[in-house]
């Protein structure tokens, strides 16, 4: 992660979301942002996820009033979930796959991305990994306990949710497989 004043500033700007929209908030794919405005706020889970890590990002730039994250790296998070997960890994050159996802492996604000199908919708963007599915680790900024948020349309509860990170690792087993499932650190800094 890179270096700068303190982590609690990007747990406090997700968390700050995190406490705003969860439970409130249902999935529709294809929907980003803007779907937070309509009268029964959606959003799909690489819209969840870069509003969190775009807000975390612009959050730094402001308290250490210096331009960490330049509007390149901003704009490069809104996009979809495949894509996410290779343009981070291409900036800092980390990656871990598969059964490497564990709670002790992950980078503190790591962003997931899963391979779960999808259907036709799936190949509306070239998706050389076939990710389908993206989470956001995110933690509660008074004790650093560590948690998934995401926004998912096919599990209880539908919509925006938030899990322990270790219980989001115990269901989503199925899926932490090798050519399944990769981790990547949005807050890495660029590879020399």
């Amino acid at each position: 992660m890179r270096q700068f004043a303190d982590e609690t500033i990007i747990a406090s700007a997700m968390w700050t979301l995190v406490e705003k929209y969860t439970g409130r908030v249902g999935y529709q794919g294809a929907i980003k942002a803007e779907g937070l405005s309509f009268a029964n706020p959606v959003i799909d889970c690489s819209g969840w996820a870069a509003l969190l890590i775009t807000s975390a990002m612009d959050a730094v730039n402001e308290v250490t009033q210096r331009e960490i994250f330049n509007a390149d790296e901003r704009a490069s998070i809104r996009t979809w979930s495949d894509r996410m997960i290779d343009v981070i890994q291409t900036r800092s050159g980390l990656i871990l796959g598969g059964d490497e996802i564990t709670v002790q492996s992950l980078p503190r604000f790591a962003l997931i991305g899963l391979r779960q199908g999808g259907g036709a919708w799936a190949a509306n963007h070239p998706r050389p990994r076939g990710i389908t599915h993206v989470v956001q680790v995110t933690r509660r900024p008074d004790d650093g306990a560590a948690f998934v948020s995401e926004s998912q349309g096919w599990a209880e509860p539908y919509g925006l949710r938030l899990l322990p990170l270790a219980a989001w690792i115990e269901l989503s087993r199925p899926w932490l497989r090798d050519g399944e499932a990769w981790a990547v650190d949005p807050f890495a800094a660029r590879r020399s």
